[in-house]
């Protein structure tokens, strides 16, 4: 028994003879043994003992077992544009609160693809939302003449944007309004009678353009301070009027404004992606609204200039995900993105044996397995009173992260951050999802994927109260492993 490196065995043995021997021997190894690797292991559990625990193991080769998971990667499915969270002004604001070390090392634990978590995605509103200083938009005097940056965003969330940048330039950011400028709005579509509201009303049909115009300088607006911005939706919870910032903006009326923007937008040189809906699963249960994004397309199909108009994007604050799939068939060349989910008092969304599990396999592992090419939570980052935020916005949701106010320095993950690192620690952008089969096993729950440099990545929850043995097979090699009682485990190799 020969126990070597390749070149002292050729240092040594000179024998023709005895090297065709060793060839022979390597050929008739199997082929997984040929290319065994190490791979990265990533688990959490729900009793926050293990959160997030990185190893590099090298891969135990043993024979197929019955609960065995096959790789496919002939089998395609989307393509991964990233994962992440939302920056608002109070998400910004607390960052900057914190000393620019401490502050630097969490944005790299989040967004570096080197050294941490692999963010990738982040999302932003288009003026104020529920977590800004103010109620606000970008020209709140009549005139597009009169439009500007608000503090919020050239004092606290452009800072916030290129630092990250600065870390992980592949960053992609999507923009959402929550109110139009209230000069734009009318009480109702019928009598167009001014409304003078932060909350509810309708866009003035006058003024689509006008908006088409507002969401082109507000892009570039963040483009000259070095920001791209890779896509927007016309309205955040579109049927949503009770929010403290908020317009009603129906499929016909979304229909007739992004029949304005895509065009104005490639007039103006931009290649700003845009995603419609931006809300719940059930279409907040308005019969006239339901499979609001396929209305859209179908209303617009044919038109020219509608390059932009890529896809619709969802919450979960109301029905199932199932929706997702439904849509993906009835539009299958239009993608799909998750853009919003938040954790408070409500769902003990800092209560990991509640919500860890549960986000994982609805907000993460489910949406990407039916075709959502991206995945956005929240606030990325609240104090412990769970702000800052404005009145009538959502007082009780808690961030990713939560830090403590009397010190901006102790940071609390909640389940939210730990399910996206899952996924963007193995799955990289311009990753394919790929084929998964075999193993049918109560309670684990998994996604693969197929990175763009031929890594693999793997992502697993096991919601059973036993640990679970399992190998994985990825076409050439297998492996076993053992996914710990109540976890999450993401594997990279």
């Amino acid at each position: 028994m020969f126990h070597c490196g390749q070149n002292y065995c050729l240092a040594q043995f000179k024998s023709l003879a005895l090297i065709g021997w060793l060839l022979l021997m390597v050929a008739s190894l199997p082929t997984s043994a040929k290319r065994s690797k190490k791979v990265t292991a990533i688990t959490s559990t729900v009793d926050g003992r293990t959160l997030l625990i990185s190893k590099i193991n090298a891969i135990k080769f043993r024979s197929e077992k019955e609960n065995t998971f096959v790789m496919d990667d002939r089998q395609h499915y989307q393509t991964m544009d990233g994962f992440g969270a939302a920056i608002t002004y109070s998400t910004a604001y607390n960052l900057m609160k914190m000393t620019p070390a401490d502050r630097h090392n969490f944005l790299e634990e989040t967004y570096s693809l080197s050294k941490g978590w692999g963010y990738s995605y982040a999302r932003i509103s288009i003026g104020c939302s529920d977590f800004s200083s103010t109620e606000y938009t970008c020209c709140d005097t009549p005139g597009l003449e009169n439009f500007r940056l608000h503090e919020d965003e050239t004092k606290y969330v452009i800072p916030i944007l290129k630092e990250i940048l600065a870390i992980n330039p592949q960053l992609k950011i999507i923009g959402s309004p929550w109110t139009c400028p209230r000069w734009m709005k009318v009480k109702d579509l019928e009598t167009l009678e001014p409304y003078n509201s932060w909350t509810d009303g309708y866009i003035h049909p006058k003024y689509y353009q006008t908006y088409a115009d507002y969401f082109v300088k507000w892009i570039k607006a963040f483009e000259a301070e070095g920001i791209p911005i890779y896509a927007v939706t016309p309205q955040n919870e579109p049927l949503n009027r009770a929010n403290c910032a908020s317009t009603y903006v129906s499929w016909k009326e979304e229909c007739e404004l992004v029949r304005r923007m895509a065009p104005t937008f490639k007039r103006n040189g931009l290649k700003t992606k845009i995603y419609v809906f931006d809300h719940n699963y059930n279409y907040d249960n308005i019969a006239s609204e339901r499979e609001y994004p396929i209305k859209l397309y179908e209303a617009l199909a044919g038109e020219s200039d509608m390059e932009l108009l890529v896809g619709a994007a969802y919450h979960n604050y109301g029905g199932n995900m199932n929706e997702l799939e439904k849509i993906h068939r009835l539009a299958p060349n239009m993608k799909l993105i998750f853009s919003e989910a938040s954790i408070g008092t409500w769902n003990q969304g800092r209560d990991l044996r509640k919500s860890l599990l549960r986000d994982v396999e609805q907000i993460c592992i489910g949406t990407v397995n039916r075709w959502c090419t991206a995945v956005v939570v929240w606030n990325l980052m609240l104090d412990l009173k769970r702000g800052p935020n404005l009145d009538g916005g959502c007082q009780t949701c808690f961030g990713a992260v939560d830090i403590d106010e009397s010190n901006y320095r102790t940071i609390h993950r909640n389940s939210h951050y730990v399910a996206i690192a899952h996924l963007s620690s193995v799955v990289r952008p311009g990753a394919v999802r790929i084929g998964l089969q075999g193993a049918n096993l109560k309670g684990v729950s998994a996604a693969a994927f197929c990175n763009p440099d031929r890594s693999h990545g793997l992502v697993f929850s096991n919601s059973n109260d036993a640990a679970q043995e399992i190998c994985v097979r990825d076409g050439q090699q297998l492996f076993q492993t053992v996914l710990p009682a109540q976890s999450v485990v993401s594997f990279l190799w």
